[in-house]
This record gives structure tokens, C-alpha cells and sequence, in this order.
């Protein structure tokens, strides 16, 4: 058996002395008398070779404490794992503790990875920012292997009743990170899946609905020509009534490029990753708005931009100008205490068109709005551009009544 008076007297030339205790336990002479090396020498259960695993060098690590390493690596053995393994996955799960990321260092991180998969900036900025806003003050800092559903629950739990779609939507983000956590090792399943047990129920999504404030549909016609066509003509003028003859969202609007439009066939046509559903979606333009994009074309500087309605730097203008515009002229809405939305336009098209009896289904592709039963949708093979034209040179014929500038009254 070895003692710590043999291992102070081993030489470099001598052989490695087994300890006689644990089984494979050598002490291994070093390049001076009195120093060495302790090694646990065995055969890996796993693949059945042959391996040698360093234990420290003697004095260092003593006789006894060699033994203890040795015992630990045999049962180990006896249960069947290898101990240099065990010794990696182990140093392994501290460097990740390390390493371990807090909930924001990870968001950030996630951010970063998700971010130019992001529709726009304006999405790109939510995703991020409502988890600085709502998640971030109370457990930002905390390491993500140190959350619970109890701490996502309680960052939800202000904004849950008040503000239900927006609290859904970063109970989502939150799971993405934690998720992303999971997948990289720092923890081992998310805990997000769970929150709602921790919460009140929500008020289903007909009841979040918030309808924009929008100018009752009998009421355009005054508005366009009190406003829209009075005065000094500006850009937030005209891209209004683009928007209102054309029911299309104020982001189509804004970012409308001369490449889409085909005069000539009288088409608008939005590509794919511009629409909300992700699917090419086609307009018809009236003479009243083919003569209107005429002439701006003629004013157009083609080569700064393919904007047609572009900003001072040639770059699409805010969301907030057609805003401003309704705001400046304190546009009433159906909604008491609110002022009209340029989203709402469309909700004023879509309510003109039921009552005066134009199709569902004529009046929602109008919108881009998708068909929400599957089985119904895969019979659709035509977005039924020209039967469309027909509604919307009704809609605009309404709209500009008041005016006399009509396609129809002008024909």
C-alpha cells in the first residue's frame, strides 16, 4: 500500500507505483525526488478503450485526497459512466453558469437573431421594446436560469386585464427567449408555458377588439371636400384620398412605388412582402386616380426615388403624417372623444359596402383580407380583380359626390 514517506521518496527514474487501494490508481514519478503525478488508469464502459485520467499532481493533492478522487471515479465505473465524461459534462455545466445569460442579455440576443426576419422596423422596434417596457424593470436582470412562471406572471400580471392583447403578445416574446435558452443549454425547458395558470383569464379576442376611430362612411364625402380638396393641396392630401378611394392601409400608402403601379392596365399591384397576409394583392385604379398619379408622375423625380409619395430625403414619409393630417383638422370620428384614424377609411369602406348590399366576400378581398376557413379558401383561384373595379368606382363615385370630381360623374 502506498504511504506519503514512499511517494516523498519517489525518484524520476523509478516506475509508477500503484496505490494498492483503489484499483488503477498509480502515482506516476515526476522530473524531481518528491513530485509526481496521480493518474486513474481504466477502461471506459462507453466505448471500451483504454484511458488515462490525471487526478493532480503530488504533494499537491495527498495520498488520501488521491484515493478519494480514485473511489469516486470507480463507482462512477460501476455505474456504468466514464469519469473523464463525467469530469467534462460537469466543468461543462459550470462554464454555462458562467456564462449564464440574464433574461435581458438573452432578449437582446434573440433580438439580434430574429430581427431581419421582422415585416418592418416598426414591428422590429415592438418586439424588443414592449419586453424593455413591461419585462425588463422587474426581472431583466435576473439570470434566466434563476426564473420561474411565478416571476414572468408577476411582470405580466400589471398589463394582463388592462392591456390583454398586448400582454399576449409579450407572454409570446418571452417564451421565444426562453425557448432560444433552452436550445443552447442554459436551462432546460422554458418556463412561459405555464403563466396562464398563474393569471386570470383574459377576455376572449372579440372583446379586446378595439375598433379604429373612423369617419362615419356617410360622412366622406363632406370630409373629402371640406378637407381634402379645400385649401392649399398637400402631400397628406392627396395620399388620404389615394388611401380612401383605394381601402388600403396607410403602410401600403406610404411606401407605394412607382414600379407597382401599371397605369396603362389601371393596377396596383403590392408585392407580397408588403402585405400583412404575405400574398400579392392587386388594386384597380380608376380614371379619377390614374389621372391623379399621372400628374404627380409628371412632377416625379424618377431618379432620386421610385417613391411615389416620397419624404424631403427621398426616403417613405412617417406613420404619423396621415395622423397629423386628421389631427390638424380635428376630424371627428363614430368613436366619442376621438378624433378619425387613416386605418379607420377602411372600416368606412367596408361599412358603405354592406349597406348598400355589395358581396362579403367582394367587399374583404378589397381590404387584402384573408379567408379564414381553409376549406373555403382553396376553392378561391382568382382574386376577382374586375368585379372589384366595379365596387370601388361605386365607392368612389360616394366618395367624391360631394366634390363633382367622380370618375363617373366626370365621364
Amino acid at each position: 500500500m502506498l504511504s506519503d514517506a514512499k511517494a516523498r521518496k519517489t525518484k524520476p527514474s523509478d516506475k509508477p507505483v500503484s496505490d494498492g487501494t483503489i484499483r488503477g490508481l498509480y502515482l506516476f514519478p515526476g522530473k524531481s525526488v518528491g513530485n509526481a503525478k496521480w493518474v486513474f488508469r481504466f477502461v471506459s464502459p462507453e466505448t471500451g478503450k483504454r484511458r488515462d485520467m490525471g487526478l493532480g499532481s503530488y504533494p499537491a493533492v495527498s495520498v488520501k485526497d488521491a484515493r478519494e478522487k480514485g473511489f469516486q471515479a470507480r463507482r462512477l465505473l460501476e455505474n456504468g459512466k466514464d469519469p473523464l465524461n463525467e469530469r467534462k459534462r460537469l466543468l461543462e455545466t459550470e462554464q454555462r453558469k458562467m456564462s449564464m445569460p440574464t433574461f435581458a442579455e438573452a432578449a437582446r440576443q434573440v433580438y439580434r437573431d430574429l430581427s431581419p426576419g421582422f415585416r418592418n422596423e416598426k414591428h422590429s422596434g415592438q418586439w424588443i421594446n414592449t419586453l424593455e417596457q413591461y419585462v425588463f424593470p422587474s426581472i431583466g436582470a435576473v439570470k434566466v436560469s434563476n426564473l420561474t412562471a411565478a416571476d414572468f406572471a408577476a411582470a405580466l400580471k400589471p398589463i394582463w386585464l388592462e392591456k390583454a392583447e398586448t400582454a399576449s403578445r409579450v407572454k409570446q416574446r418571452c417564451d421565444v427567449v426562453m425557448n432560444w435558452c433552452a436550445a443552447r443549454g442554459f436551462i432546460i425547458a422554458s418556463p412561459v408555458g405555464v403563466v396562464g395558470q398563474l393569471l386570470p383569464k383574459q377576455p376572449g379576442k372579440r372583446e379586446r377588439v378595439i375598433n379604429q376611430p373612423a369617419v362615419p362612411w356617410r360622412a366622406v364625402p363632406d370630409f373629402v371636400r371640406d378637407v381634402l380638396h379645400a385649401g392649399l393641396q398637400t402631400r397628406s392630401k392627396l395620399m388620404l384620398e389615394v388611401l380612401i378611394l383605394t381601402a388600403a392601409r396607410s403602410g401600403e400608402i406610404r411606401q407605394m412605388s412607382w414600379s407597382e403601379l401599371d397605369l396603362q392596365k389601371g393596377i396596383w399591384t403590392l408585392p407580397a412582402e408588403r402585405m400583412k397576409a404575405k400574398i400579392i394583392h392587386r388594386v384597380p385604379l380608376s380614371p379619377h386616380l390614374i389621372r391623379l398619379f399621372g400628374r404627380l408622375r409628371e412632377e416625379a423625380d424618377l431618379e432620386a426615388t421610385n417613391l411615389v409619395f416620397p419624404s424631403r430625403k427621398n426616403t417613405p414619409v412617417s406613420d404619423m403624417t396621415l395622423t397629423k393630417c386628421l389631427r390638424d383638422h380635428k376630424v371627428e370620428s363614430d368613436t366619442p372623444g376621438r378624433l378619425a384614424t387613416a386605418h379607420g377609411f377602411r372600416s368606412s369602406f367596408r361599412d358603405w359596402a354592406s349597406e348598400n348590399g355589395y358581396p362579403r366576400d367582394l367587399a374583404e378581398r378589397a381590404l387584402a383580407h384573408t379567408i379564414q376557413n381553409a376549406t373555403e379558401a382553396a376553392y378561391h383561384r382568382t382574386d376577382l380583380l374586375e368585379q372589384r373595379r366595379d365596387i370601388m368606382l361605386a365607392w368612389e363615385e360616394w366618395v367624391l359626390s360631394s366634390t363633382g370630381n367622380s370618375s363617373c360623374l366626370r365621364a
